[in-house]
């Protein structure tokens, strides 16, 4: 995971060095401003970011992103709204008692926050964000004591998310990017499972 988590930064340093290479093949229209609407997809894993027995769970992370963006000069700095879904399903041992076994089920995923941005040649923009989000969890509980009962709850869990990314221009008006994000969403009602998400995503969209 720490390999996938310095992957995309990795790619944003080597795109910057080669910058100045690249100058040959500006795009005509070098401006970051207006609104913009994204399709997203990539690599999501939800895990346990505390001390219980859990394993982390990989999955298929999809949905769309809305933005506006403002620039001055090199800077770039804007809003973000992001509904996503996810295929992940997490599943810790021994969460209460020993031989107990719990799953969770990731559901949908709201974000709102900010990024702020620098342009380093005419097709790029290399950026960071932060900002909100609100994730439904399902969990199912089953205890070793019997085979019949079977405890599930939706929850909806709040906590914050942090990235990093390139964005890089096809064309004046559409673009594709690349981040790394990691979000945390604190403890699940019940549970002794601090609940942290590491994503990859990958996008293509177009700016108005």
């Amino acid at each position: 995971m720490r390999k996938l988590a310095m992957a995309i930064p990795a790619a944003v340093i080597a795109f910057a060095a080669a910058a100045p290479a690249m100058a040959q093949n500006e795009a005509p229209n070098g401006s970051f401003a207006g609104g913009r609407v994204e399709v997203l997809a990539g690599y999501d894993n939800v895990q346990d970011g505390g001390d219980g027995e859990s394993e982390g769970r990989e999955g298929f992370g999809y949905g769309g992103r809305i933005g506006y963006d403002f620039q001055n000069g090199n800077i770039v700095y804007g809003i973000d709204g992001e509904l996503t879904d996810s295929t992940t399903k997490a599943r810790s041992y021994n969460a209460v008692n020993a031989g107990d076994r719990l799953s969770i089920e990731a559901g949908r995923d709201f974000y709102v926050g900010g990024r702020l941005g620098y342009v380093i040649t005419p097709r790029a923009m290399v950026y960071g964000k932060g900002g909100y989000t609100n994730a439904r969890m399902e969990s199912r509980y089953q205890a070793t004591t019997t085979s019949e009962n079977e405890l599930i709850d939706k929850t909806n869990l709040g906590g914050f998310r942090v990235g990093a990314g390139l964005e890089y221009k096809l064309t004046p008006t559409s673009f594709v990017s690349a981040e790394y994000r990691y979000s945390h969403y604190g403890k699940l009602d019940g549970y002794d499972i601090d609940l942290d998400r590491h994503q990859l995503m990958a996008g293509l969209g177009i700016r108005f």
